[in-house]
This record gives structure tokens, C-alpha cells and sequence, in this order.
């Protein structure tokens, strides 16, 4: 009889994955800067002609940590003046009217002026479209503002505001002369009438200034009392710097001074 072969057991290996090191995609950096013909304007009142400093100016370089020179040139590809080739051929920047269009083939001339330039927002700014719209559609929701509310506030109020403009000019004024008054400021100064209207001493100056002129309280000629009209008795010394109508608000809001105003409340009605 046969002897039976012993079986032996194989045990195959399985060898070590080995992970393959994850190679991080590089991101390059999103370039902003918009290849586009671009307009920049002079501040304040233009000359006809604005020639701009194009040379020994200066932008301090935070990567490099010191202050590089610029120029502006017709043949270079930078403004950097530490960074051309061969002999550079020098330019003007010239504003005619207070306007200077550069055409996007002038990148570099571009650059100058919208990044680099000492002088951008100081003497002349870069005109943006959306940023012009922008601010144009807040100034007219803010004259919408101011036109409804001084279409709808009280005479009292708009007399106190328009005060603020004409001075003791809206005394002879009709209603409908202060209403048209009133309309028109808020349509030039809206900011400023929307101030006003949110101004309490604005009403209580205005109070004061008629009390005065109705010969219910007096002012001293050196503008440093309030009395009685009727008894010439004291009822307030004005601080010293501050004027006398703004002091006299001030102190109608005091327990004193807002006994005094019911009293010449009742009488001006």
C-alpha cells in the first residue's frame, strides 16, 4: 500500500502597499487686475492742462522692504526702474480737462497710476462704473428719504429747519412759501436736512428764537443772559463759548427750563 504524500502548506506573502505620497496641486494665485481701458480724473477744480509727476517718485515694496523708483516711459514694460532694459525713453502724463483716458495697451502706463502712483486719491482718483452707480443710486434713495419726510412734517418743524438756512428770513415767509423752501432744501441737502429733522435742540432753538423775537424772553446785548421780557427777571446765563439759542435748548430740557417752556408754549399759541 502506497504511503500518502504529505501536503505542505504554501503561504504566499503579501507584500506591503506602499502609499504613493499625495502630490499637492499647486494654486496659482487669482490674478485681479482687469485688462480694460481705464479713466482717471483730477479732484477739485481742473485746469486745462495737468501734467502729472512721472518721475523720481517712489513706492514702497513690502516683499523687498524698501522704496523702488518709478518712471514713466514709452518703451519699458514696468514702471519699476530697477527692473528695464536698456535705455529708457521717458513720457509725460498729461490730464486735459481734468481727464486722462489710458487705452489697455497701456498696461504698464496703467499700472502706474491704478496701483503704484504716490499721488492716486490725493491728487486724481480712478473712475469706477459700478462704484459711480453705486454711490449715485444712495444719494437718490436719499433724496427719496428727505422728500417724503418734509413733504409730511408739521409747520412748527419745518419752520425749525428752515430757520437753520434763512434765519429770521421764514418769520415773514407764507406756509406755502416755507413748504416750497423746505421741498427744495431737501432735494439739494438731503444728508443734512435728514440731520436736522432728527435733531431735537433743532426745534427747541428755533422755540427759543421766536420766544425772543415775540418779546417773551430778552436777550442781553452781550449774549450771556436770558431774562423775562415781561420783568426782565434772569432766567439763564449762557456758558461761555457756546451759542446763546443751542445753550437756551440745552436748558429748556432741564426741570427748570421745561417749566419755562409750558409757560411760553401756552402763551404762543
Amino acid at each position: 500500500m502506497a504511503k500518502k504524500e504529505k501536503i505542505k502548506e504554501v503561504v504566499v506573502e503579501t507584500p506591503p502597499v506602499v502609499e504613493q505620497p499625495k502630490v499637492k496641486k499647486e494654486v496659482k494665485p487669482t490674478n485681479t487686475w482687469e485688462i480694460k481701458e481705464r479713466k482717471y480724473i483730477l479732484k477739485g477744480q481742473a485746469p486745462l492742462c495737468y501734467i502729472l509727476k512721472g518721475s523720481n517718485i517712489y513706492w514702497f515694496d513690502e516683499e523687498k522692504g524698501y522704496e523702488r523708483e518709478l518712471k514713466t516711459t514709452d518703451n519699458q514694460r514696468t514702471p519699476f526702474v530697477d527692473e528695464f532694459k536698456g535705455n529708457a525713453k521717458l513720457s509725460h502724463i498729461m490730464f486735459m480737462d481734468g481727464i486722462l483716458i489710458v487705452p489697455k495697451e497701456k498696461q504698464t502706463l496703467q499700472k502706474l497710476l491704478s496701483l503704484y502712483h504716490p499721488d492716486k486719491d490725493r491728487v486724481y482718483f480712478e473712475y469706477n462704473a459700478v462704484q459711480d452707480a453705486t454711490d449715485e443710486v444712495e444719494n437718490l434713495e436719499l433724496e427719496i428719504e428727505a422728500l417724503m419726510a418734509a413733504k409730511t412734517i408739521d409747520i412748527d418743524m419745518a419752520e425749525a429747519i428752515m430757520r437753520v438756512e434763512l434765519g429770521s428770513k421764514v418769520t415773514e415767509m407764507s406756509s406755502k412759501e416755507l413748504k416750497r423752501d423746505l421741498l427744495l432744501y431737501a432735494k439739494k441737502n438731503p444728508e443734512v436736512f435728514l440731520e436736522l429733522l432728527n435733531d431735537d435742540n433743532v426745534v427747541l432753538r428755533n422755540f427759543g428764537i421766536r420766544a425772543t423775537e415775540m418779546g417773551l424772553l430778552v436777550l442781553s446785548q452781550d449774549q450771556r443772559t436770558f431774562s423775562w421780557g415781561s420783568n426782565n427777571r434772569k432766567l439763564m446765563n449762557v456758558p461761555f463759548d457756546e451759542h446763546p439759542y443751542s445753550a437756551l435748548a440745552s436748558w429748556f430740557k432741564t426741570d427748570e427750563g421745561m417749566d419755562i417752556y409750558k409757560t411760553i408754549e401756552k402763551q404762543l399759541k
